[in-house]
């Protein structure tokens, strides 16, 4: 097993290994206990129920964090014609409107956080599946990255505003950040909320069983830190 420094040791000697805490006190003790010389992000772990290889078990959907992720989001957006001016509109960061564009992502320009195409741009952007895929930045509609041309101001506002992805992976696990350490403890609350009410409405109908058998919060470099599953799922978003 990997030795742990002084630093996480303490911070692992003030959880009560036997108690399972509620979100609100979870979320307080994950502040406390940061010690990293970063401002840390702030992670959500759920253990599901559902069988990753069941076709009818998956889950992959998206999210706006009412409070971000307090970090700037770079965009990159596959468009012509009109959805160009609405990706300018909506303050994307990089417009891929042409072969030399393109290209450049081909050649190793990726220096974008999330990459939004229009459908008739699918077949260019397409050929780049091996660069962005594995990268997870290829454009797909169940995540809100490929849209209509006249809904692209709006997918590039709220990719910056804070949407996150969040899915199923190999190990029927869901891993999601929800703000950084210097978040105040209300807008932590208030983006859990909001994630733990778009996982309750994603939960898919092939799911058996219990859904959600363990919920953990930690910080980047921080020890996790259990949370109670039912007032988890149990978490409400305010209406924006």
């Amino acid at each position: 097993m990997p030795k742990h420094g002084k630093k996480f040791v303490e911070a692992v000697n003030k959880i009560d290994k036997d108690k399972v805490y509620s979100p609100l006190e979870a979320l307080e003790l994950v502040k406390s206990i940061s010690y990293a010389g970063f401002d840390e992000t702030v992670e959500i772990h759920l253990r599901t129920g559902l069988d990753p290889r069941q076709a009818d078990q998956q889950i992959r959907d998206v999210v706006v964090l009412p409070n971000g992720l307090g970090k700037t989001v770079r965009v990159l957006v596959f468009a012509q014609g009109e959805a160009v001016a609405g990706a300018k509109a909506g303050g994307a960061d990089f417009i891929a409107d042409s072969e030399e564009e393109i290209n450049k992502i081909a050649q190793g320009f990726l220096d974008f956080d999330v990459a939004i195409a229009t459908m008739d741009m699918m077949g260019k952007v397409g050929r780049l599946g091996r660069i962005l895929g594995p990268r997870g930045l290829m454009p797909n509609p169940k995540a809100g990255t490929v849209v209509q041309p006249a809904d692209m101001e709006s997918a590039v506002k709220e990719a910056k505003a804070g949407r996150v992805e969040f899915r199923l992976d190999k190990s029927a696990n869901i891993h999601v950040p929800i703000g950084k350490v210097s978040f105040t403890i209300d807008a932590l609350h208030e983006n859990m909320a909001a994630l733990m009410s778009a996982i309750r409405r994603a939960k898919p109908s092939g799911a058996k069983g219990i859904f959600l058998r363990k919920v953990t919060l930690a910080s980047t470099m921080g020890p996790g830190v259990k949370v109670e599953t039912n007032s988890a799922l149990a978490m409400e978003a305010k209406q924006l």
